[in-house]
């Protein structure tokens, strides 16, 4: 899931900034860059990292991995399994979604983060589903693992941003985060794939979830690639950097 950024205030003419990150996580950089660094696009204030590092935490860690470790007989029925806790965590994680929605449309920053209102739309709908019939919270769990890789994307961003050099650590989390994207991200995306593609009625909700399903499968890969242009074949990320937004540029795609 994805950490973005926000309005702000700040001196006249400086804009606040953002950046993307290639991993499908966004977040928020300082209004004022470090002197020398590259400007970047739009966007909206500081303070909403810790709404989504603590939506990370929460939904990821907490309750969507330590969920289906308590209760792994869970994963033997994605379709109909049930248990409170997860049907509360949708909840959540719904609520968060319709928060951070409502703050890019009100912050007039619905252009520069279309991409993160797509991405929210189809959690909020797909969320909602669940909630009304109870039916596939078990893929939701799955799908919301993917908070677990974005506390390394995350700690990717802090240092790109950091004035204090600190090359051997970016290195270190540089693959562990490559482990985790595709530990908690990647997997349990081409598991539920392949999960509805054999078992789920293409038909009524389970129709709808596999479009979704579907979509995001895209989604990811997109930020996949991205990540690996710019940490791995920093060559071919130097040639497809510097797309325009709004007259600005992102620092990293």
């Amino acid at each position: 899931m994805v950490t973005r950024p926000g309005k702000g205030g700040g001196h006249p003419g400086v804009p606040p900034a953002t950046e993307a990150l290639p991993g499908g996580a966004l977040t928020r950089k300082p209004l004022f860059p470090p002197p020398g660094s590259a400007r970047i696009s739009p966007s909206r204030p500081e303070p909403g990292r810790g709404s989504s590092r603590l939506h990370g935490d929460t939904s990821g860690a907490r309750y969507g991995g330590r969920g289906l470790w308590q209760s792994s007989e869970l994963l033997a029925d994605i379709q109909d399994g049930y248990c409170v806790s997860g049907h509360l965590l949708v909840c959540f994680s719904s609520g968060y979604f319709i928060h951070d929605s409502l703050d890019i449309i009100l912050s007039h920053q619905s252009r520069s983060s279309w991409e993160y209102l797509v991405h929210h739309a189809m959690a909020i709908s797909a969320f909602i589903s669940l909630i009304i019939t109870g039916r596939f919270l078990v893929a939701a769990m799955l799908l919301l693992l993917v908070e677990v890789s974005n506390i390394f994307l995350t700690t990717r961003m802090l240092l790109k941003m950091s004035n204090v050099p600190s090359p051997v650590l970016y290195e270190v989390n540089k693959y562990v985060n490559l482990v985790m994207y595709f530990a908690f991200r990647l997997a349990p995306q081409a598991y539920l794939t392949w999960y509805f593609l054999r078992y789920v009625e293409v038909q009524g909700q389970g129709a709808f979830l596999m479009a979704n399903l579907l979509l995001l499968d895209a989604m990811i890969l997109m930020y996949f690639s991205r990540l690996l242009r710019s940490d791995f074949f920093p060559s071919l990320h130097k040639a497809s950097a510097g797309r325009d937004v709004d007259g600005e540029k992102f620092l990293i795609d």
